[in-house]
């Protein structure tokens, strides 16, 4: 055997890690997983995935808790379904009764087996505030609205003018100052 098959045998037999940067989920993932599952027993993955499960009105108003596994084993090494408990908001937890069929096939697919038999819900304020996504638009100064009086003044029509200085302001805005 070579020098380079030796090389080649334990780069194969080496496990792959990632060079460069990596997404913050995927590192808070691996931090989080392990202190999520003992404390609640499920992972990241789920809470991450509940608004796929639940769609987008439920997600704002429910969560998952945690997954009750059974404590005591009734028939032997059998395998029980856990019971997995979930945060709702009052308007949203009639909702969720309703669907509860249909987010327990969505939840057992997600984990790719029969891993929860039934949904129990607790009452109890949920909701996340909503980020506000506008951009900032910052005053603009004396040199900016000299520079939009100097663009819109061969424009005729009072209307149309008013409109375009008021998409440049509105622009302008936007943009970082000089």
């Amino acid at each position: 055997m070579t020098g380079g098959d030796e090389y080649e045998k334990r780069r194969a037999a080496a496990p792959r890690s990632r060079r460069g940067a990596r997404p913050l989920a995927e590192l808070t993932g691996e931090l989080m997983d392990p202190i999520l599952r003992r404390k609640a027993g499920m992972t990241t993955g789920l809470v991450a995935a509940w608004p796929g499960i639940v769609g987008p009105r439920l997600a704002e108003t429910t969560l998952p808790e945690k997954l009750q596994w059974p404590k005591e084993r009734s028939n032997g090494d059998a395998f029980e379904p856990a019971t997995l408990v979930v945060a709702a908001e009052p308007n949203a937890a009639l909702r969720l009764q309703h669907q509860t069929s249909e987010i327990l096939s969505r939840v057992n697919g997600f984990f790719g087996f029969y891993a929860v038999a039934k949904i129990r819900l607790v009452q109890k304020p949920v909701a996340r505030p909503k980020r506000d996504l506008r951009p900032k638009i910052r005053p603009l100064g004396a040199d900016d609205r000299a520079r939009i009086e100097d663009m819109v003044a061969r424009i005729e029509d009072p209307k149309l003018k008013s409109a375009l200085a008021a998409f440049a302001a509105a622009t302008l805005g936007r943009l970082p100052a000089k």
